[in-house]
């Protein structure tokens, strides 16, 4: 009995749609498993979700707050203010650290089964979601203890929560398909991670910002992100600057659809160079 191997040309758009659906048990599954391999045999299991930002929330109050007396928005307790950009940036970093190893770490499903290898670098993000849902509760109890209430723009949050993720997972399909070719990058993201950390503004306002300067700041993507998390939890105290956040918006979406585009590109060789 003869057995044929048939080789077929790359999926269709909307084929691979319907494929990442058919697979999404698969993608359940993975998300589960890191999230279980993440805290596995940890000391104090999730809470290590509240401790990396609580801890770098004080140093940054401790060092921007304390030390350089770098103004708070309005009335807004310096802590409070800081926590409000950790949420967002917090989830960036560790969408950047996970996923960009993440096809790298899964070789072996890689390299002997199809299923649209997009499912790899999201899953890995949708654990550092699970992270942010965590440390969002501490945010909530951080500003209870404060006596600080956002007023109503805070029902707007699901937009910026949106532009959060695509922020994070534009970045992350590039580095997880450059990872794949060039393991050189493993090195870099942790370098990109910890220097945006610092031109980020996580420990201090935009507003001290030289206004000329302010647009061509934005062109950080997360500035928008996190003037926007900022805007809608800190009430009134926290001024927009919208041209910012057009500019931030528009190059999320070009990296976006550019990793997305660069990913497809290079997963079908994926195999071979792992």
């Amino acid at each position: 009995m003869k057995h044929e191997t048939i080789i077929e040309a790359g999926k269709t758009e909307s084929q691979y749609i319907k494929d990442i659906w058919h697979y999404k048990d698969l993608f359940y599954f993975l998300a589960w498993r890191d999230v279980l391999v993440k805290y596995k045999q940890t000391v104090i299991g999730v809470a290590w979700a509240v401790i990396r930002p609580l801890l770098t929330a004080i140093v940054f109050t401790i060092i921007f707050g304390k030390v350089a007396k770098l103004p708070a928005d309005g009335n807004v307790p310096y802590p409070v203010m800081v926590f409000a950009a950790m949420l967002p940036w917090q989830f960036f970093a560790s969408s950047l650290s996970e996923s960009s190893n993440s096809v790298i770490a899964n070789a072996n499903m890689v390299s002997k089964i199809y299923f649209p290898r997009l499912i790899i670098p999201i899953s890995a993000v949708i654990v550092c979601f699970v992270d942010f849902i965590i440390s969002f509760v501490l945010m909530l109890g951080v500003m209870a203890w404060y006596g600080f209430m956002p007023d109503i723009k805070i029902f707007l949050m699901p937009l910026f929560l949106i532009m959060a993720i695509l922020a994070a997972i534009g970045p992350s399909l590039w580095l997880a398909a450059l990872n794949v070719k060039f393991r050189d990058f493993r090195y870099i993201v942790p370098f990109l991670v910890q220097f945006g950390l610092y031109v980020s503004p996580v420990g201090f306002s935009t507003s001290v910002v030289p206004e000329k300067w302010r647009l061509l700041y934005s062109l950080n993507p997360m500035v928008g992100v996190i003037d926007g998390f900022r805007w809608c939890l800190l009430g009134g105290e926290s001024q927009m600057y919208w041209p910012g956040l057009w500019l931030s918006l528009s190059l999320v979406f070009i990296m976006f659809f550019s990793g997305l585009w660069y990913f497809r590109k290079t997963e079908k060789s994926f195999a071979d160079f792992i």
